[in-house]
């Protein structure tokens, strides 16, 4: 198959590449490199592109002639999106308006989207199904909710647009072969922020809000393996390409983790008692969000492999202690 993938540059992108790669497949990476690496980028070839450019985009695809289109490309900050909405309504719902258009033109029909949690906004119960309501509260979730429902609302137009989107907990680890992992200076992410602090790149890690609803009064999410969300992409694809009818699923393990058990955890496994500092909420963040992954097991047959935490914390570490940035 030839498949493009935009974002392949970035961390889950970079991560699905390689899968793809070791299975034979023909790839294109098209990325601007705001916040990816051409190193990451371990198979196929690398357009250095911005999805804004719509000129460019449609030129791309109609030389390379993709099957399918898996879409990663996307600003993902919490926190930056409450202060940068603009921003992340023009790169990430724009950027996919562009996408979109440029297949139609070129007429691919194979579309896998990376989307988010985030979409659920504060839900109402936990675990979070797929029918749950989606009212996003910060502007990084309502950019991928609006680009969800453009993506529906073209497969119900006529063209015979074939969809999975996926809806992504907390990713975090890094390939166990040592291959790849997270590549950017910076990270926003409990994990690698924990790890980097143990390091000693950071000088204390910085808790937000210690009055939720949760047992601890943290925020609580279900971090999944940044392997075990590259093969869900393979099992989507597959699942397109053999027939599948459009559809949206969670990808998660099902397990919370608040801030502090997962500051515990990175403690133990690094044998680091780092400073840690409480400051109040940030904007834009729910108390909990676990997923229900029910549907995704049972309609792709997806099954994770690395459903541990302190796994996942172990590859992120292995990873942290050997890339140099």
């Amino acid at each position: 198959m030839k498949i493009l993938i935009t974002g392949g540059a970035g961390y889950i992108g970079s991560h699905v590449v390689k899968l793809l790669g070791e299975l034979g497949h023909t790839l294109l990476t098209y990325d601007n490199l705001s916040t990816g690496n051409p190193k990451a980028v371990l198979y196929g070839d690398l357009v250095v592109a911005d999805l804004l450019d719509e000129g460019k985009l449609k030129e791309v695809i109609k030389n390379f002639k993709p099957h399918v289109v898996m879409h990663f490309a996307a600003k993902i900050s919490v926190p930056e999106s409450v202060k940068d909405p603009l921003r992340y309504y023009r790169e990430n719902f724009c950027g996919t308006l562009n996408l979109l258009s440029a297949m139609v033109e070129t007429g691919v029909r194979y579309l896998v989207f990376s989307s988010t949690a985030a979409v659920y906004g504060i839900p109402k119960s936990v675990p979070v199904k797929e029918e749950d309501p989606t009212l996003p509260i910060n502007p990084y979730g309502w950019s991928k909710l609006m680009s969800e429902i453009a993506i529906k609302d073209l497969a119900s137009s006529g063209y015979p647009l074939k969809f999975v989107i996926l809806r992504y907990f907390n990713v975090a680890g890094a390939d166990p072969e040592g291959k790849l992992g997270y590549m950017g200076k910076d990270t926003t992410h409990l994990i690698g922020r924990a790890l980097r602090t143990a390091k000693g790149e950071l000088p204390y890690l910085e808790v937000y809000g210690t009055d939720y609803p949760t047992p601890d009064g943290t925020c609580i999410r279900d971090y999944i393996h940044v392997m075990d969300l590259a093969r869900a992409h393979i099992d989507a694809m597959h699942y397109l390409l053999e027939g599948g009818e459009s559809d949206i699923f969670n990808v998660g393990y099902g397990q919370g983790y608040s801030v502090l058990e997962v500051i515990d955890k990175v403690k133990q496994i690094t044998g680091v008692d780092f400073p840690v500092r409480y400051a109040g909420r940030r904007e834009g963040d729910p108390p909990e969000l676990v997923a229900d992954s029910t549907k995704i097991k049972k309609r792709l047959s997806w099954r994770p492999i690395y459903y541990d935490i302190s796994f996942i914390i172990n590859t992120a570490w292995k990873w942290e202690m050997s890339y140099i940035y």
